[in-house]
């Protein structure tokens, strides 16, 4: 049975049903179409959309341009769109910020060479050390002064740096 435009879908599909019932009281087939039945299959993954820098500026330009009433409404439903894209990536381009347009790249970090980290380590020590050296120097200074002032002088010791 093809459907009439001036009977409303569910109509259409009632009418069917009710002709698949007589021919089943009359011994023949239902005439339920193969496609009418909707695939039970489940993908295993769903994959997730990933969207071009190209593609989100061709959109909020169309939206920008977009003049009658409900047009930016259509547009997200031809493309299967969200108004939240549309806000996230109008957010990011306020920002100016170019690369934030561009999809994010995912997976594993790039590592360091044991080396190059145990470097960054050493200096990161090597700065430390200096920095409490400073502070201790400054202390000893300060009681070298304390004990010339209450009479009692502590000699200077002279290191030689270069053997120590």
């Amino acid at each position: 049975m093809k459907p009439n435009k001036s009977i409303p879908p569910f109509a259409a599909l009632a009418a069917s049903e009710r002709s698949g019932e007589a021919a089943n009281a009359a011994g023949a087939a239902p005439l339920a179409s193969p496609a009418s039945i909707p695939d039970p299959e489940v993908t295993a993954r769903p994959q997730r959309r990933r969207f071009t820098a190209e593609y989100k500026r061709s959109i909020l330009d169309q939206t920008e341009a977009a003049q009658d009433a409900g047009a930016v409404g259509a547009l997200l439903r031809r493309e299967g769109l969200y108004s939240s894209h549309l806000t996230h990536w109008k957010r990011q381009r306020q920002q100016r910020d170019l690369d934030a347009l561009a999809p994010k790249k995912r997976g594993p970090k790039v590592t360091l060479s044991p080396l190059v980290a145990e470097n960054r380590k050493l200096q990161a020590a090597n700065v430390r050390l200096a920095k409490k050296l400073k502070n201790a120097e400054l202390i000893i200074e300060v009681q070298k002064k304390v004990a010339a002032l209450l009479g009692n002088p502590i000699p200077t010791i002279r290191i030689d740096e270069e053997n120590a």
